[in-house]
Parts: C-alpha cells; sequence; structure tokens
C-alpha cells in the first residue's frame, strides 16, 4: 500500500479481507465477483468499494434492497476505520465492517481472500481461465445434455451452468462467446424504483412458506393483526359492511349484515350466519347459510377480505391488503397415458411483486396457471395462499384471486362503463347500493387511466386498451394477487410496454402479479422471472436480469433454441444443482409435498353473490343490451326470417283442397309449403343460438368462479333467444300466410295460429339443439358447418318428401328430429294424411299417424317437441360443467 494510504480491513462475521488501494473491489451476489455475498437480499452487483486517490469509499449500483449507514440508506459513502455499512437491509442486512489493517499490506495486487476465507465471500477465478483440477467439478449437473450417451458439440447451454454457492469454478468447455454478458447499472437502478423497501428478507419468507397450513396457525403468517375486539360474556357482536355493526368491515364483498360473534355465558363461543351474500367460513369451510358453527381458541374466520381469530378473549382482525405470500410446492399434473405435462414445480412468489413465467410451446405454463388459479388442480403438490391450501379453501380464497384469460373476459359490444357496471352487479352482493358499485367502478376506471374512454364501446379500443378494461373488471373485488394469462398477445411492442408498465404499477400499488407471456422484451421490469422448460419443469426462477447469466446467452432465442435442441437434458436437475435455487428455492422446496385432499362440491362451490332470480334478471339485461348495441345482428334476425318467408311465397299452392272429394283431388303443395316453413324456422332458430355459447366461453368460465349460477346463465339464454326465436316464427308464418286462402277451421283454434304455434314449437327447439352445438364445439368455426348439416337432415325426415312411418329403424330414428314432429303438427291442422297424395298408392289408408286430424294429435307433436327442447337443456347444462374450474365440479 502506497505511503498515507490508510490500511482499510474489510471484516463480515469475524472473517477479515485487506483491502488493496490499487484496484477497486465488485461486491455482490454474482460469483465473478470480486467480494462474493451469498444472501438473497443484496443485489447481482451490488457495489463497489474503491480507494479514490482522497479515501476510501462505497458506491451503491442501484441495488434493489439498498445499501445502509446508520438505518439510512446511502448512494455513496466515504469509508474509514470504524465505519458500518449493511447490505439489502437497515437492521439485519449482511454487516460490514472496516477497521485499520492490524498487519502489513501485501504487494500491489496481492488483494485476494486468503486460503482460510470461507466460501460466503471470496474472489473466485476469472471466468475464462480453467481452474487448478483439484476445483475442477465433473458432476453430471455439469455435462452437456447428450454427454452421458454419446459426445455432444462442445459448446451447450449446460456447460455455461453457474457454478455452487461454495466456490466459482468454470465448467469444462466454458467459450467467450457464452459469457455472461455484464448487466448495465442503470438497469440495477431501474429495479431498485420497482421494488421498494416493503419487500421481506427473501430467506425469511421461503421459511414461512415451506410451513404447512394448520388449523389455528396464524390466518398472516407471522404479521402482527390489523386491530383488536374485545369478547364480553354473553355479548353479541355483529360483523358486517354497515355501520352499524360491532365489527365494521368495509369491503363490498362483505354483506350489510354478514355474520354476528357470540360469547355465551357457559364459556362456549358461536358464530351465526345472517344470510351473507358470500358466505362465512371458519378455517376455510364454509358454514350453512343463516347456519351457525362453534368456534375454538385459534380458529380462523373468514368474512370477505378479513379473518379473525379467536385468542383469549379477544379477536384478532387481520385485512388482506395485498401483503400475502403465495408459493406452490412439488406441483405435478399427469394426463391420460401417465404422461406428466407439469413436474414437480416449486416457487414462491415475494408479496407485492411482478413475476413473468416465459417457457417455450409445450412446457406446462398454461397448465402451470390452471393449477395455481384451481381451474385444474395439481395431481400431487400444494398451492398455498398465505399459508393456507387454496385447493381446500378454494370457495373462501377466490374472492381475493384476479384471473385475466388471453381472450377478453367482456362483451365488446357493451361501453366500459356498462360493462363493468353488470360485472359489478354479479359480483357484489345483492344489498350492495347502486351508488356503492358506482363509486367503485369510477375508481377502478380513474386507477387504470379508462374514466375518458368509459362512454367508449370496448371493442372500439386498441388491444392494449381492451385488456385494461379486462384488468379493470378484475380489479373491482380489489384481489391480492392477480393471474394474467398472455396479455401481450397480438400487440404491438408499444401496446406490449404498455402493458407491461400497467402491470408493474399494479405490483408497486400492492398486489402481486403473476404474468404468463411469451414477450421476452419488457421483463427487466419483472421482480421475478420463472422459466418452465420443455416437460413442465422450472429451468430458472429468480431476478430476471440474472437470467441470461444463468444460462449462458446473451439472447433468449439462443435459449429457446437451447431447450429445443436438447429437449431430453435435465434442465430442472441443473437448475437444482445451482447456486439460484439455493437462493431463491431450496428451503421452500426442502418441506415435504402434501397430498391434495380435494374437499366435496359443497366446500369448495363458491356460494352466489346474488340470489339465483336477481342473476337472471342480470343476465338478460345484459343479454338484451348486447343484442341492442349490436345492430347488424339485430337486423339478420328480422332479414332472415322474412327472407325465408319470401321464399315460400314462390310456390304456387293453396292450404286447402280444390275439391271436396279428399280421396280423388289431393293437393300436393300444402305439404311442400309447410316443409319450407318448417325447414326455415329449424335454420333461423338453430342460428341463433348456434355461436352464443362458444362465443361466451371465456367470460362464462371466469364469472362461473365468482359465483354465478350455472342454470340462471343458461336460462337467461334460453329465454332471450326463446324469445326472438318466437318472433321469428310470427315473421316467417305471417309473409307465408299473407297471400294464401286458409281452411275455415282448425282443430280447437284458427287455422293459422295453430300452424304458427307449431312453427315457434319447432324454432325452440331447434334453438336448443343449436345451444348443443354451440357447447360442444371448441371454436366459432365449427359451428356452421354443423348448422347446415343440422338444416339439411331436418328436411330428410319431416316425412313429407317420402314415406317415413312404416319403415321399421327409419322410424323411429325420425322421432329424434324436431322437424319430424313440427310438420306432423302442422300436419294434424291442415289434415295432411287427406290433403296430400297416399304414398302407398295401392292402400290409401295407411295414413301417417303423426298427422291424424286430431287435438290430441296435435298437443302429442307440440309436447314432444318440447320435450326434446327439455332435453337439450339438460345436454347443454352438463356440458357446460366442461367450462367451469375442475375443484367446483360435481
Amino acid at each position: 500500500m502506497g505511503h498515507g494510504v490508510p490500511e482499510l480491513v474489510l471484516e463480515l462475521n469475524g472473517r477479515t479481507w485487506t483491502l488493496d488501494p490499487a484496484r477497486s473491489y465488485a461486491l455482490g451476489r454474482d460469483p465473478g465477483g470480486d467480494l462474493v455475498v451469498d444472501d438473497a437480499r443484496v443485489s447481482w452487483r451490488h457495489a463497489t468499494i474503491a480507494w479514490d486517490g482522497r479515501g476510501w469509499s462505497i458506491e451503491d449500483h442501484g441495488s434493489t434492497n439498498g445499501t445502509y449507514a446508520q438505518g439510512r440508506r446511502v448512494q455513496r459513502l466515504e469509508l474509514g476505520p470504524g465505519s458500518a455499512v449493511h447490505l439489502g437491509n437497515a437492521t439485519d442486512g449482511p454487516l460490514l465492517s472496516l477497521g485499520a489493517a492490524a498487519r502489513p499490506v501485501a504487494a500491489a495486487g496481492a488483494g485476494a481472500a486468503s486460503a482460510h476465507q470461507q466460501p460466503l465471500l471470496q474472489q473466485p477465478p476469472q471466468r475464462g481461465q480453467m481452474p487448478s483440477s483439484p476445483a475442477r467439478q465433473t458432476g453430471p449437473q455439469e455435462r452437456p445434455p447428450a454427454q452421458a450417451a454419446a459426445q455432444a458439440p462442445a459448446q451447450t447451454p449446460a456447460q455455461t451452468q453457474q457454478p455452487q454457492a461454495s466456490q466459482q469454478t468454470p465448467v469444462h468447455g466454458w467459450s467467450q462467446e457464452h459469457a455472461p454478458q455484464q448487466q448495465a447499472p442503470q438497469q440495477q437502478r431501474r429495479a431498485e424504483q420497482r421494488a421498494p423497501q416493503q419487500q421481506a428478507s427473501q430467506q425469511q419468507q421461503a421459511s414461512q412458506q415451506q410451513q404447512a397450513p394448520q388449523q389455528g396457525a396464524a390466518p398472516h403468517g407471522d404479521r402482527s393483526p390489523t386491530t383488536f375486539h374485545q369478547v364480553s360474556l354473553g355479548r353479541v357482536m355483529r360483523i358486517g359492511r354497515a355501520l352499524e355493526n360491532e365489527l365494521v368491515v368495509s369491503d363490498l364483498q362483505v354483506s350489510r349484515l354478514h355474520a354476528e360473534f357470540t360469547a355465551t355465558p357457559d364459556g362456549r363461543f358461536e358464530l351465526r350466519d345472517l344470510g351473507s351474500h358470500n358466505g362465512t367460513y371458519v378455517n376455510g369451510q364454509r358454514i350453512a347459510k343463516s347456519g351457525t358453527a362453534s368456534i375454538g381458541q385459534g380458529d380462523i374466520v373468514g368474512v370477505g377480505h378479513s379473518t379473525f381469530r379467536l385468542v383469549g378473549d379477544h379477536l384478532e382482525e387481520f385485512v388482506d391488503t395485498g401483503e400475502v405470500s403465495f408459493s406452490a410446492r412439488h406441483l405435478t399434473v399427469t394426463v391420460d397415458g401417465g404422461k406428466e405435462i407439469l413436474r414437480d414445480v416449486s416457487f414462491g412468489v415475494p408479496e407485492k411483486s411482478l413475476v413473468a413465467v416465459i417457457g417455450p410451446s409445450g412446457s406446462g405454463k398454461s397448465t402451470l396457471l390452471k393449477a395455481l388459479t384451481g381451474y385444474r388442480p395439481a395431481d400431487r403438490g400444494d398451492v398455498l395462499y398465505d399459508n393456507r391450501d387454496l385447493y381446500k379453501q378454494f370457495a373462501e380464497l377466490r374472492q381475493r384471486i384476479g384471473l385475466v384469460p388471453q381472450d377478453d373476459i367482456l362483451h365488446k359490444e357493451l361501453t366500459v362503463k356498462r360493462a363493468l357496471k353488470y360485472a359489478a352487479k354479479l359480483r357484489f352482493p345483492g344489498d350492495t347500493a347502486e351508488a356503492e358499485r358506482a363509486a367503485r367502478i369510477d375508481e377502478v376506471l380513474r386507477e387504470l387511466k379508462l374514466d375518458i374512454h368509459k362512454e367508449k364501446k370496448v371493442s372500439s379500443l386498441s388491444g392494449g386498451q381492451r385488456k385494461r378494461v379486462s384488468v379493470a373488471l378484475e380489479l373491482l373485488t380489489k384481489p391480492s394477487l392477480i393471474f394474467l394469462d398472455e396479455p401481450t398477445s397480438g400487440l404491438d411492442p408499444g401496446m406490449d410496454r404498455d402493458v407491461m408498465q400497467l402491470l408493474r404499477g399494479l405490483a408497486d400499488d400492492g398486489r402481486t402479479v403473476l404474468v404468463v407471456t411469451h414477450s421476452v422484451a419488457e421483463l427487466a421490469i419483472c421482480d421475478k422471472l420463472l422459466v418452465m422448460a420443455p416437460g413442465g419443469a422450472v429451468a430458472y426462477f429468480g431476478p430476471p436480469e440474472e437470467a441470461l447469466n444463468f444460462f449462458g446467452y446473451s439472447t433468449w432465442a439462443d435459449v429457446f433454441s437451447a431447450f429445443e435442441n436438447y429437449r431430453d437434458y435435465d434442465w430442472a436437475g441443473r437448475w437444482r444443482g445451482s447456486q439460484h435455487y439455493q437462493l431463491y428455492a431450496a428451503d421452500l422446496d426442502s418441506a415435504a409435498p402434501q397430498a391434495v385432499n380435494t374437499p366435496s362440491v359443497r366446500q369448495v362451490s363458491p356460494p352466489k353473490p346474488q340470489s339465483w332470480g336477481a342473476q337472471l334478471v342480470t343476465l338478460m339485461r345484459r343479454y338484451v343490451s348486447v343484442i341492442a348495441s349490436d345492430r347488424g345482428f339485430m337486423a339478420l334476425m328480422v332479414i332472415l326470417p322474412a327472407v325465408l318467408g319470401i321464399v315460400s311465397l314462390v310456390i304456387p299452392a293453396e292450404f286447402g283442397l280444390g275439391k271436396p272429394d279428399k280421396h280423388h283431388a289431393f293437393n300436393s303443395g300444402a305439404g311442400t309449403i309447410i316443409l319450407i316453413l318448417a325447414v326455415g324456422m329449424c335454420f333461423s332458430g338453430a342460428a341463433n343460438s348456434v355461436r352464443e355459447l362458444i362465443k361466451e366461453r371465456v367470460i362464462y368460465e371466469r364469472e362461473r368462479a365468482t359465483g354465478l349460477s350455472r342454470s340462471a346463465y343458461l336460462m337467461s339464454k334460453v329465454v332471450i333467444l326463446g324469445l326472438i326465436t318466437a318472433i321469428q316464427g310470427g315473421i316467417i308464418c305471417g309473409i307465408g300466410f299473407s297471400t294464401r286462402p286458409m281452411p275455415t277451421e282448425g282443430l280447437f283454434m284458427p287455422p293459422s295460429v295453430e300452424i304458427c304455434l307449431a312453427i315457434i314449437a319447432l324454432g325452440l327447439t331447434s334453438m336448443m339443439v343449436g345451444l348443443v352445438i354451440s357447447s360442444l364445439v371448441k371454436t366459432a368455426e365449427k359451428t356452421m358447418p354443423l348448422l347446415v348439416m343440422f338444416a339439411i337432415v331436418q328436411v330428410v325426415f319431416t316425412g313429407v318428401l317420402f314415406q317415413v312411418y312404416g319403415t321399421p329403424g327409419l322410424e323411429e330414428f325420425a322421432w329424434l328430429m324436431p322437424a319430424r314432429w313440427g310438420v306432423a303438427a302442422a300436419g294434424t291442422t291442415l289434415d295432411l294424411s287427406h290433403v296430400m297424395p297416399p304414398f302407398d298408392k295401392d292402400d290409401p289408408s295407411n295414413l301417417d299417424p303423426l298427422w291424424a286430424h286430431e287435438v290430441s294429435q296435435w298437443v302429442t307433436d307440440v309436447g314432444v317437441q318440447l320435450l326434446l327442447a327439455a332435453v337439450c337443456v339438460v345436454v347443454v347444462a352438463r356440458l357446460l360443467r366442461r367450462h367451469e374450474p375442475e375443484v367446483m365440479r360435481k
């Protein structure tokens, strides 16, 4: 050390390093740095210690969690004997103490770590240099992907693996081409801006997450209660949103009078639900509506976003404001044949953070999202929301989780505000006032800067703005955890950035956001990155700025190519053998997985925020608004039946007879007219509904998870589409009958009315067949071929073109065709058995029994049509189950 330079020794936990003024020292978690600090709170390249010619100083490089001196965060600090600096946390972060040297300083350039120093803080060999033979690692984790079976190319992704925490050991074959790129200090400063000091210690959080949820455990880990409530014997404490309650919960998910807590004189404690809309829960299990449950010490009571725990003679209240932990442990999903599409996935999400999930096609990203949200629970493993099992407590916790699918979850025909209005009406309790819902909608619109677009139709917005509206819908209920599936799919780079910055803002405002994406352009603004490898395993989890360094490539295109070229390589094993795994997942993953024991459907099915009737009215009003907003559809609904009715006028025939002798003068045109009207009604009715369910499938899936009644949803379609079909039937018949003389008498009503009712009944049955088709197909494009096929088949089996009755097999199959019964009902009124020429000219008495000119036969023909429609309703209801969260299915 030169003359006049003070001798300085850096100390950490009793270990010392003598600093050389001839060089600077890079401090951080980077194994390639000069002073390696193995602590999750320390950034990859945290700071630099150097002699500037006047004195020693430490300069922070925009670290995520900061550098502290005397409890204050510093950017640059002069150092000297007696200085003390904390890294990553002002109180318990790694402490660097500096003092005067106790021995002569070695020559310049000899300031490396001494031989006795532990690997927690050391100067590893430089990249590109081969270590000495004893230090060289040759374990299976460092082998090229195909090396076990045959020699692979010289450079592979696995050869760039980061060393273990115990030493920096470049792997054999490390090339300068694959050397990790240095990260710019600006990226660290940017990361510091997006991850405030609110983050808790990573190691402390992992330790909390590895504990299995147990009855009586604190609902929010070891966090302090929000408030305390004293319990007096014999006192009744009501819980609810209204101000007259003893325990006021300011949450629109909570009913005005939600529940009441009673401490009985004999020392028992009871909880009674007051008919709440979203339910009251004890240890994650819902108690019966207006029912009671006994409460013991340590039991957890869930009401909306608040939880209460009985401790001694007081209630501890915990309000979920977003400070929640979330973790996945050993998630495994197996499909038919035993193939694993998700394999042993474990990771922990820091609270109030933005986490991105990327990976090539076939890596299980969508399956992972379904497992994390409960839509498709994993076959093995746990999903823990603040140490609570999501699968077993889905009915309660689903209120705190928002999900934005890849497709829009709003009706594009509505304006932004109207769409959110209907969504709020379905999600909030029935006793929520209109003013309360409107205030919450305006609050969300302002937060997402959508207030200037609130009167625009969703369809008129840009792709990024539509995604904001979908996010706004989820924010109505103030979820603490938000999942998004490919929110930037199909967006240009500018909109991609806008959406990711929106998610960054949501996380900074106190929510945890997890986004599955194919875009890698904006990963730098995320706090954590999860990379999935082919086969559904974790290849990396940690800070995004360290990911390329971990894989040893400079671009994500190279990483994804490596996944494709080395599909059989054990990427998960490489990850588990890495230093990053030790820092970010080892503590969490060390806990043994728990077997998933999914509770009964009654326990996990979310309660309905509104009554069945209220939901039906809201759904019908929304459906009418959607139809009224689509002028093209409204025009088509009128034009289609009108054209079909006009086509029937081309046939020059009458309904009645030319001569009174029924056995010798026939009117073959009467049957043709009925055939055209019936087939037109079949086509029109089915066309009304054939796209209705498939186009709203994503909307239904999400709303069903939030408490939508399946039967109310289906009935809203049946009622509105039924009215439309009935009007169309009137149009077809009105035009078709307008220029033709009708029979003078019917069976029990005017002939035109009887025939029109038969045609409308046929249209209703066809409409239900259309809903069956819509619930079966996977894409809207497949509906039109099936619609055409349905209409053509109806023509064949009406019984007008050829004799259907009396043919074994064919006659019974025709009974399944709506048109067979629709034409038959009209035929009874017109007495087609005698009006049309007989099919069996040798035996004119061989008549179609379904055309008998009798009231009972007309009622039978119409009744069978309605029965077929009812069967279709049941079929559609069963098919809708496939598009619900699997944890809810009966």
